[in-house]
């Protein structure tokens, strides 16, 4: 039986602009991280702009959910400029806490905004309890754990730190090849530097070896016939294993993707939020239940699934060597964006990716079971009726079976080849 005084751990969402905020805890983020126009490492997300970080503070506060901002940047002296009265802007909006991993930064972030609150970022590779320690002196609240660290050392960990100190942990998402996400490849091989937010993603490339004296003759790397992506990490998933993640003192289970679709983020979010709430409520359901959330969370386009370094160091099977492409089984093909008429059951829907009449699709509300329907009608902005829509983000009104909500999704299965 488990133990009823465990916590229930925070779900923690990425939020990339402030559509994928609302989605996250809509679906039931308890909290999510989003990155501003300055000192964050996602520089190619649309991050946040002083208005829509104001925003999405308040309409996360609205729903219970709170808000942290990332500025784990490694800075350089000239990055110094203007951060100060960074942090008194976010603070002054009621953002709930800073992802920092920099200690220059840190201590800007103490003295501009001593209220605050400091989460110490994964890039600062927090692997042990003595630098733990070390940040909670220094005044952090929380630290997110390496990836490299095993639930036996995050345990050892949570039994020598303050217990009012809090650790985080990535549970599900793209692995970085490098320690901690600290990588220099694509800094190196394309001048993009990954710890300014500007990653090229060299882990995912192919390779070939040159040898100095015959150039031009490109020889392949591969551990068989079979593929060459050597650096090619498969996908975080721990959703079948939230007992051990809880057990171990993780209070902030932490989905990693601000540069992934709306799509990804609601049916990763909601998957686990399900898993959660009937592991607290029925141990036993929640093991029934496994197969379901595996099939859920897999509606999402991800790659082959692995538990990294949570029980063991990975050997060989934790890499994709033959291709660095996503598996897609749907696609995101609209969005609810208007209230339900419940007099003609029609809703308007905008468009993300093509469909017709005729095609069999999948609601998934927010809160709830999805459903299936067949798209009998609907119309464009004019009023005409339409057979397909074909048109990024083309506004449509589509009749639905079932009542459904703004922000609910519609998927497609993809066919199979």
């Amino acid at each position: 039986m488990k133990d009823k005084q465990l916590q229930k751990p925070e779900l923690l969402a990425p939020a990339g602009d402030l559509e994928k905020l609302k989605i996250a805890i809509l679906y039931g983020a308890d909290a999510v991280y989003i990155g501003g126009e300055e000192y964050s490492l996602r520089a190619k997300a649309k991050n946040f702009t002083s208005e829509t970080m104001k925003e999405g503070v308040e309409f996360a506060h609205a729903h219970g959910a709170k808000v942290y901002v990332t500025a784990n940047i490694f800075a350089h002296n000239a990055d110094f400029e203007g951060m100060a009265e960074y942090f008194k802007e976010i603070e002054a909006m009621g953002v709930d806490a800073v992802l920092i991993s920099d200690l220059g930064v840190f201590s800007v972030a103490q003295e501009a905004a001593p209220n605050l609150e400091i989460h110490v970022s994964t890039q600062a590779n927090n692997t042990n309890y003595k630098s733990a320690n070390v940040w909670y002196r220094l005044g952090a609240k929380r630290i997110v754990v390496a990836r490299e660290l095993s639930l036996q050392e995050i345990r050892e960990i949570r039994d020598k730190i303050p217990e009012d100190m809090e650790m985080e942990a990535f549970v599900h998402g793209a692995m970085c090849i490098s320690y901690s996400g600290r990588c220099l490849l694509s800094n190196y091989l394309s001048g993009r530097d990954a710890n300014k937010g500007a990653c090229a993603h060299p882990c995912r490339w192919k390779y070939h070896l040159v040898e100095e004296t015959r150039p031009g003759e490109y020889m392949p790397v591969e551990e068989n016939e079979r593929g060459t992506y050597i650096y090619n990490s498969k996908d975080l998933c721990m959703l079948d294993h939230i007992p051990d993640l809880v057990n171990a003192g993780i209070v902030s289970l932490k989905i990693e993707g601000r540069m992934k679709t709306p799509f990804y983020v609601g049916t990763v979010v909601k998957a686990y939020r399900e898993a959660i709430d009937d592991y607290f409520e029925n141990p036993a359901l929640y093991q029934e239940k496994i197969p379901y959330y595996m099939e859920e969370v897999s509606k999402a386009s991800h790659r082959d699934y692995t538990t990294a370094f949570y029980y063991a160091k990975p050997g060989g099977k934790e890499q994709v060597y033959t291709s660095n492409t996503y598996i897609r089984n749907y696609d995101f093909v609209g969005i609810v964006t208007g209230d339900f008429d419940e007099s003609t059951g029609c809703a308007i829907v905008e468009q993300r990716n093509k469909f017709s009449v005729g095609d069999e699709v999948e609601v998934m509300p927010a809160v709830g079971k999805p459903f299936s329907m067949k798209v009998e009608k609907m119309w464009n902005e004019a009023g005409a009726p339409v057979q397909s829509a074909p048109h990024p983000q083309e506004i449509l009104k589509l009749q639905f079976p079932h009542p459904v909500k703004r922000f609910d999704m519609i998927r497609k299965a993809v066919p199979n080849d």
